[in-house]
């Protein structure tokens, strides 16, 4: 897991802009502005859906950009912005190496079951690179008007 103050895991990922633009984006590119970047496990399921909704009509309040980031291709993706109206950035991470770098991946239980895969977690990254807030094991409801509370009391 990862601390508060700690330099965040650098990646490359590439993703889907709200426009359908294919991308590539860098956390080196990043450095000099605040983003949160969240784990999300699959596009267009109940909770994943509710939690990238929240995001996209809270995204002013927040204040900073957001990328959403999960294994699934940028087809997939794509096709969750724009039956969404998405208004953010989503990233592939087919190999789960960016999850895994920020400890959002591993052993979890859903309905007394335990699996592997990703743990729905969210990273708010500051200017300098380092991590401001790391949030593991959220909840998909309500997630992002907590999120915004805490980001309104960084300095970021």
């Amino acid at each position: 897991m990862l601390e508060v103050g700690a330099l965040a895991p650098s990646f490359c990922l590439d993703g889907i802009s709200p426009s359908g633009e294919s991308l590539r984006v860098c956390s080196q590119e990043l450095k000099g502005k605040a983003f949160v970047l969240y784990f999300y496990p699959k596009d267009d399921t109940p909770g994943c859906t509710t939690e990238a909704c929240d995001f996209r009509d809270n995204l002013n309040t927040l204040g900073i950009d957001v990328y959403g980031v999960s294994p699934d291709s940028i087809e997939s993706h794509k096709k969750f912005i724009q039956k969404h109206s998405l208004n953010f950035v989503l990233l592939s991470d087919p190999d789960f190496e960016v999850a895994k770098a920020f400890g959002a991946y591993g052993k979890k239980k859903l309905y007394g079951k335990e699996s592997e895969g990703i743990i729905r977690s969210t990273f708010v990254i500051d200017k300098e690179g380092k991590i401001a807030l790391a949030l593991y094991n959220v909840k998909a409801k309500g997630h992002v008007e907590n999120l915004s509370k805490k980001v309104s009391q960084l300095s970021l």
